[in-house]
C-alpha cells in the first residue's frame, strides 16, 4: 500500500482526509455495473477480494441522531446491537435522502471517512481480525483499502459486534 496514494486521480473528501492525516492506504477503482444487485458484493466479486473484508457503511437514526454503522457485506446491520452500541434505545435505518444530505455522498457510495459532518460511528468489531478492510473511497466503483485501526482513529469509532449473518 502506498502512503496516502490514490491512482488516477480519484480523489474524493475520503481520500482528501486520508492522504491530510498520512494514512497508508490503497484505492481500488473498478467499473461499477448499475445493474448490481449488491453495491459491497459487486466490489468483493470485482476485486476478488471476500465479503468479509468489504464493509458497507450504513446509516441509521438511533433515538434521533444518524449514526454510522460499517458492517461487512456478508452480514447485515443488527439494529439493536448498534443502538445498544452508541447507548441508544432504539434504531432504525436513517431516510436514504437524509443520508445522503448528511454524508454529501451518494447511496452506494458512502465513505465513513470525509463525511460532511461528523457523526457516531461504530465499526463491527469483526474488522479487528484482519489487517486490512476495504470501505467505499465516496465514490460508486471506488474502494480504500486500510488498517482498521486506521478507520477507528479517523473516524473515533467504536467497536461492537453490530452485524449478524
Amino acid at each position: 500500500m502506498a502512503k496516502g496514494r490514490s491512482k488516477g486521480g480519484q480523489g474524493t473528501p475520503a481520500t482528501v482526509a486520508l492522504t491530510r492525516e498520512g494514512v497508508t492506504f490503497t484505492v481500488h477503482a473498478y467499473e461499477h455495473d448499475p445493474n448490481a444487485a449488491s453495491y459491497g458484493e459487486e466490489a468483493a466479486s470485482v476485486l476478488g477480494v471476500p465479503t468479509e473484508r468489504v464493509f458497507k457503511t450504513l446509516l441509521a437514526d438511533v433515538d434521533g441522531a444518524l449514526t454510522v454503522a460499517v458492517v461487512p457485506v456478508a452480514g447485515r446491520l443488527d439494529l439493536k446491537a448498534l443502538a445498544a452500541a452508541v447507548g441508544g434505545k432504539r434504531a432504525a435505518m436513517a431516510d436514504p435522502a437524509a443520508a445522503e444530505r448528511a454524508t454529501g455522498y451518494v447511496l452506494g457510495g458512502i465513505s465513513p471517512l470525509g463525511q460532511k459532518r461528523r457523526h457516531p460511528t461504530v465499526l463491527d468489531d469483526s474488522a479487528l481480525t484482519l489487517p486490512t478492510i476495504y470501505v467505499s473511497a465516496g465514490r460508486r466503483g471506488l474502494e480504500i483499502e486500510l488498517a482498521p485501526t486506521d478507520l477507528i482513529r479517523l473516524t473515533t469509532a467504536t467497536t461492537a459486534s453490530v452485524s449478524r449473518t
